[in-house]
């Protein structure tokens, strides 16, 4: 009778050790949702958020999930995953046909093209090192210079580059002061349209491009040491022209003619590393140019609407809510997605990708790189978050992933609209509460 007691007792404690192992393992919907009623800041204006368990397949908590909410660069997760779905581990850079003695090229969107950062320069040396006698080809972007509902006077801001076929170093000019306190700019063609003007008194030391022409306008006297800024330039056929030829140093012809479709192509730069460069420092210029890419792969054409609505129709016909998506970066109002939609869309991405180190290498990191580098703090040197933000004027946004002490893989959606307090309010109230759900499950 003693032995048979005492084995009763040692199920009963097994038992009860596994059911609060279990308890301890799974993360408490009552605890989240106490985060959020006890807040102070996510309570004074449109709050949505959605939490999901990537391990045990189930949403843990939902408030306004299934809520549209302005999600400004969140957007580029839409992005990224249309392109992880159509685009090879390469960027084409340009596409081509051979012609007797001579090569026509077009463009396909490539924002890796010289660009600052990325440098992709295989297209440039195809051209630069062939003896054939070059021809540019345009027409086969079919957009608009900005997307739909950016705003007309952001025009003169680095973050709102015009987009085109063919761009090249960005498309943005880069001013700087050099150290015998004269104004340069890069690339160096645009210097002949730099101007002083003794009418332009903005507060602080800036330099202003017309609206409709490359027209750059600073004040007249001293340049500020240290004094940086970039402009996105007014992109034209003209301009596209003069600054391929400045830049191969041999002439380039225009033979406007469709492109066939057996045209060649050349490739220039990892794609891993242009989705990184997108997502961490949040790059709307590449964002645009990609969908362009998208759809010159499979439509031999560029056009941002309609890679748009091949990705809603074959990529993400199963989302849970359908989604208002009009751009590549979020600079628009126009785009819409719920928090259900978003942590979706991270599980598609997760699952697309394969490889958990590489995705997390190329989101923002939590006190690491990217836009969250200085919100966040690592956990004993130890990264636990990797999220894209996305923030507009009383907009601010995080969606990613979250690996908490007791291994728990989490994808997550907060997003706050229509606030009227500093964005910073808003990002420290995320980022406790991302740090909370790390630390205590």
């Amino acid at each position: 009778m003693r032995k048979a007691t005492i084995s009763f007792l040692l199920i009963i404690s097994v038992l009860s050790l596994f059911h609060d192992s279990v308890y301890a393992r799974s993360i408490k919907k009552r605890k989240i949702k106490k985060l959020f009623k006890h807040s102070a800041i996510v309570n004074n204006h449109f709050t949505g958020f959605a939490l999901y368990d990537i391990d045990e397949h189930k949403m843990i908590y939902e408030l306004n999930a299934d809520k549209y909410f302005t999600p400004a660069s969140n957007t580029k997760l839409f992005t990224f995953y249309t392109c992880l779905k159509m685009l090879g581990d390469s960027i084409p850079a340009l596409r081509y046909q051979i012609r007797g003695d001579s090569l026509i090229f077009w463009g396909t969107g490539d924002p890796s093209f010289l660009h600052s950062d990325l440098k992709g320069i295989n297209g440039l040396n195809f051209l630069k090192n062939n003896s054939k006698q070059l021809f540019y080809s345009p027409g086969n972007y079919t957009g608009e210079l900005f997307g739909p509902g950016w705003g007309w006077d952001d025009y003169n801001d680095y973050y709102q580059a015009e987009i085109t076929a063919l761009p090249i170093k960005d498309n943005v000019a880069q001013l700087y002061v050099d150290h015998d306190g004269n104004l340069q700019v890069k690339p160096y063609y645009l210097k002949r349209f730099l101007n002083p003007d003794i009418n332009y008194h903005p507060e602080k030391f800036k330099v202003k491009r017309d609206l409709l022409s490359n027209n750059f306008v600073y004040p007249a006297g001293e340049i500020p040491p240290g004094y940086r800024q970039e402009i996105p330039w007014k992109t034209s056929l003209q301009l596209t022209m003069a600054l391929l030829q400045d830049t191969l140093k041999k002439q380039v012809s225009l033979l406007q003619i469709p492109m066939p479709a057996d045209a060649q192509t050349i490739y220039n730069t990892n794609a891993d590393s242009v989705y990184r460069r997108m997502l961490q420092p949040s790059d709307n210029f590449i964002a645009e140019q990609l969908l362009l890419v998208c759809s010159a792969v499979k439509f031999n054409t560029l056009n941002t609407d309609s890679v748009i609505s091949y990705a809603k129709a074959n990529f993400l016909n199963d989302l849970p809510d359908a989604p208002q998506w009009v751009d590549g970066s979020g600079l628009s109002r126009y785009n819409l997605f719920t928090p259900r939609d978003l942590v979706a869309l991270l599980l598609k991405i997760h699952d697309e990708v394969k490889d958990e180190a590489l995705l997390h290498s190329m989101m923002p990191i939590g006190g690491v790189a990217g836009t969250i580098k200085s919100a966040y703090k690592t956990d004993n040197g130890q990264p636990f978050v990797w999220a894209k933000t996305g923030s507009l004027s009383n907009n601010h946004n995080q969606s990613g992933y979250i690996v908490t002490r007791k291994g728990k893989r989490l994808a997550f959606a907060f997003m706050n609209n229509n606030f009227v307090q500093p964005t910073r309010e808003i990002r420290d109230e995320m980022v406790r509460i991302v740090t909370y759900i790390h630390e205590e499950f």
